[in-house]
């Protein structure tokens, strides 16, 4: 993804111009650095939030990294983040949405634990499945169509939902809408807000999920 910028001048004389190559070589490197910095930043201050369950009792907490997430996508603003390097297996690694954290904090209750947390996404299929392992053999996942809607923004429609074990599934309805803006791409990370104000920060898996 190039982060760089033009370098327009102050005012212009009849001198000829120096050498503007250097100045765009300079531009191209900071906005590399301070990409980097961006990104370096935003995932220490997720690494021991359990995913997100630690920041629920955390304002502060909460507040810097939101902070940090929106130096990721002042970082991104401008770049296409849906197109075809959209599409990919994502793993959560930070989330404030509710619906999932409290699927991960509970599992144990019902005798499992969560594992990878996922979404699914193909571009040109366009299909969205968003997935909660339960290892062994359990997996909870709802299907949704996308479309994409601007630079920036894939809209969804949830079409189906179905809870799996080994031997056994039971169907679940669909149950809304909505759109999420990827504010950050790159070949690993993906920083996203959504219609309800949530934020999710998610990596490449090393896997591709299939039902």
């Amino acid at each position: 993804m190039s982060m760089a910028t033009l370098l327009i001048p102050n005012s212009f004389t009849t001198k000829l111009p120096g050498p503007r190559y250097s100045h765009r070589r300079f531009t191209c490197s900071s906005a590399t650095t301070q990409s980097r910095s961006a990104k370096e930043h935003l995932l220490a201050l997720i690494a021991d939030q359990d995913r997100g369950l630690r920041t629920q009792s955390d304002p502060l907490k909460r507040a810097a990294i939101v902070e940090a997430i929106d130096a990721m996508a002042a970082v991104g603003a401008g770049s296409v983040t849906t197109g075809e390097s959209l599409s990919a297996t994502w793993r959560l690694l930070w989330t404030t949405e509710k619906e999932q954290l409290f699927i991960i904090e509970k599992a144990p209750l019902f005798g499992t634990r969560a594992g990878d947390v996922l979404q699914v996404i193909d571009v040109r299929n366009g299909t969205l499945n968003n997935v909660i392992t339960f290892p062994p053999d359990g997996v909870f996942f709802v299907r949704s169509s996308i479309e994409v809607a601007s630079p920036q923004r894939v809209n969804f429609r949830f079409t189906s939902a179905v809870l799996r074990g080994k031997n056994w599934e039971i169907p679940l309805p669909p149950f809304g809408q909505g759109w999420f803006d990827t504010v950050y791409l790159d070949d690993d990370l993906r920083v996203v807000k959504d219609i309800r104000g949530d934020y999710l920060v998610v990596d490449r898996a090393s896997y591709n999920w299939k039902e």
